[in-house]
């Protein structure tokens, strides 16, 4: 590699690094380097590095240019506009050493390639909505770009990737900066670009004036692969990639549309493909066209499983003679089936060892207590790991501290056991007389609520108390939990804070997220939406689920930002995705109210139902409020009441509210003044304005 003197940028990325801005990564903590691909511009590996149990892309240049340096540097820059989008490749940082060879970019690996080759081997598998969850993902982050003043100007299906089924921007324009920086004539990848800019004119000086590529180009390339995405396979892929295709396309040559694609869908990207770029739609546009026809096709689909639900029934003739012959056939098969899938298990299954303990212990202390389960899981799933292979392992490990913790969890949740919360309070009991300051921490969670023992908040605040001063970052951000609601101490919003602060600066993430609250709502410190919103953004580029879902709220509600409804929208469900149960109710919500989307009272009620199932308290209440109405559902005042009494011993004041009206007007339960009384002051204890209102009404 050749490198130039180009002390400015270089300046620039050592700065960033001083300030903390850009990580710096050694080259010596790399391992098992594999060269994936390469280009006109240098190659690009995969690589291990440290215990990081993943896998990082490491991007090398061949001419490390001052050229370069500044499109390096112009790429980072463009991505800390963006960077809390989950549909573009993570920047991670830098290797940049005395050696020049040494210089690469750290990025985020994407596990299934580019969405060429994804859609080569994996398009028969692909349903209608498959391909409108990818269409719409594509066109949703350009539509970001754009909204940030963006111009990506080479978008095409090598360049955009695929990871666990999601769409991933390889870069903002990199190389194409670079392409055109050493090249201005370029064209690039013939099919997918502005057809405007394959001609050249010339101006009173007979210089050449080159078509500079702008959002219209943009919305170009993706009607392209909006095609591509419905068809499978790349524009013209049986042509070479010269200037006769060139000319053919500003002529006005297009692909064929595929037989079995919905007509709105084509009438999509075939208006992104008109030659004159103000014909083309915006990239917001786009976005609402595509949004209509995917929740156009699972509302139909919704209706079409209903119907073949009741046609099933309706043609149902029981034949016992067959029905017997069949069930020992069955029986036969699945015995077969189970025999080769314990083959196949026994023939892939992974050891389990002491660090998949130590990383399950790290990655649960940064959780809500209600996703731990859904993590759990997904942590095994993603290396292949069953649960009771694990179950066994931390069983039979019961020397190991951090195996008593796990098998306290798997006891408390009920993972390949019977749930046993005393169990489970025994477990972390040992754990801490072993000296481990993660088992300190569940086991304060025991008392406080009364888990396997009787409540004991002293307790809870002195085992805190114990991890924290330890220097364990989890005991730390409980503690100021401690200091925050007052558990087992007096309340100290000022101490809450600069322990959430402490812990924080130790990197635990749910520490962020706390610090992040205590701005957005003045607690401990000035309210300060702008900081409280850099930090949700963060969070966000790290994935954490409740980041992605508070930064979602800053959008729509304006806190930090302008409002953006649509991008609320996109944040809630990408919390969702990423399992935060908060995100699922506030995207439940957003369907319930119309909140960026259009109002669907069928699917909030089923993503409050499913939010409820993890005991979130706003969930519950949610759902008790639609079954009081009957929103979307018939109205039942029994399931109501239940979800009121059960909210009332969480302390749910909104909830304790309605349940006071239940006791007062004699709904599924006899009239009690007396008791609708003591739940109004209750809730009037516990913040409710209308139970305030209520009682005022009651003593006059």
């Amino acid at each position: 590699m050749q490198i130039e003197n180009s002390n400015e940028w270089n300046n620039w990325i050592e700065n960033a690094i001083a300030s903390r801005n850009i990580k710096q990564y050694e080259y010596k903590n790399f391992s098992n380097i594999q060269e994936i691909c390469s280009s006109n511009f240098g190659k690009v590996y995969r690589a291990n590095w440290n215990d990081f149990h993943g896998h990082l892309v490491l991007k090398s240049f061949y001419n490390l240019s001052k050229t370069t340096l500044k499109e390096i540097v112009h790429e980072i820059q463009l991505r800390r506009q963006i960077d809390f989008h989950n549909n573009i490749i993570r920047f991670c940082g830098i290797v940049t050493e005395n050696n020049p060879k040494d210089f690469f970019l750290v990025m985020e690996y994407a596990d299934s390639g580019t969405l060429k080759n994804y859609l080569k081997e994996n398009f028969k598998n692909l349903t209608w909505n498959d391909k409108f969850d990818l269409a719409f993902q594509l066109v949703h982050v350009v539509s970001c770009l754009h909204d940030e003043e963006i111009v990506h100007r080479n978008l095409h299906s090598n360049n955009i990737l695929i990871h666990q089924k999601n769409i991933k921007l390889a870069n903002l324009g990199l190389s194409k900066r670079i392409e055109e920086a050493s090249d201005p004539q370029s064209i690039g990848m013939i099919p997918y670009v502005d057809p405007k800019s394959f001609t050249r004119k010339r101006n009173r000086d007979n210089e050449i004036e080159v078509y500079s590529l702008n959002k219209k180009s943009d919305v170009y390339s993706v009607g392209v692969l909006l095609w591509e995405i419905s068809s499978g396979r790349p524009p013209f892929d049986n042509e070479p990639y010269d200037i006769a295709l060139a000319m053919e396309i500003f002529s006005g040559r297009r692909e064929i549309p595929v037989s079995d694609t919905p007509d709105d869908y084509i009438n999509i990207y075939t208006g992104c493909w008109d030659i004159e770029p103000d014909n083309r739609q915006t990239m917001r546009q786009i976005t609402s066209s595509i949004k209509k026809i995917e929740y156009e096709t699972i509302e139909a689909n919704d209706v079409n499983c209903d119907e073949m639900v009741i046609d099933d029934h309706e043609n149902v003739v029981v034949d016992n003679d067959h029905v017997e012959e069949s069930i020992e056939k069955d029986v036969v098969n699945e015995d077969h089936n189970y025999d080769e899938e314990m083959a196949v298990e026994e023939e892939h299954e992974i050891e389990v060892n002491d660090d998949n303990i130590k990383e399950l212990i790290e990655l649960l202390s940064s959780m809500k207590i209600e996703e731990e389960k859904h993590k759990i899981l997904e942590y095994l799933n993603e290396r292949n790991i069953t649960s009771r292979l694990i179950f066994n392992f931390i069983s039979a490990n019961q020397n190991n501290s951090n195996s008593l913790v796990i098998l306290g969890r798997f006891n408390h949740l009920g993972i390949e056991t019977e749930i046993n919360e005393q169990k489970a309070y025994e477990l972390y009991q040992d754990a801490v007389n072993l000296g481990n300051v993660y088992g300190m921490s569940y086991l304060a969670h025991c008392y406080e609520h009364g888990i396997g023992v009787d409540v004991n908040k002293q307790k809870t605040f002195e085992l805190y108390q114990k991890a924290a001063d330890l220097g364990n970052a989890p005991g730390e951000n409980n503690l100021g939990y401690c200091y925050d609601y007052g558990i087992g101490t007096n309340v100290d919003k000022e101490k809450a804070f600069e322990l959430y602060k402490k812990a924080k600066e130790q990197g635990l993430i749910i520490a962020k997220y706390n610090l992040a609250q205590c701005y957005l709502e003045g607690n401990g410190v000035d309210e300060d939406p702008d900081t409280a919103f850099e930090l949700y953004k963060e969070l966000a580029y790290e994935n954490y689920p409740d980041g992605v879902e508070r930064l979602g709220y800053c959008y729509q509600y304006g806190t930090g930002t302008n409002i953006d409804l649509q991008k609320a929208l996109e944040l809630y469900r990408e919390a969702k995705k990423l399992g935060s149960i908060s995100g699922m109710t506030m995207l439940a919500t957003c369907y319930h109210d119309g909140i960026g989307t259009n109002s669907n009272k069928k699917k909030a009620l089923k993503l409050f139902e499913e939010a409820a199932d993890y005991e979130y308290n706003e969930a519950q209440f949610n759902l008790a409020c639609i079954y009081d109405k009957g929103e979307g559902v018939s109205k039942d005042n029994k399931k109501a009441f239940e979800l009121f009494k059960k909210l009332d011993e969480s302390e749910h004041p909104d909830a304790i509210c309605y349940l006071a009206h239940y006791y007062l007007n004699g709904i599924e339960t006899s009239v009690d003044k007396r008791k609708a009384f003591e739940l109004y002051q209750k809730s009037a204890n516990l913040g409710s304005w209308t139970a305030q209102y209520m009682l005022a009404t009651m003593y006059g």
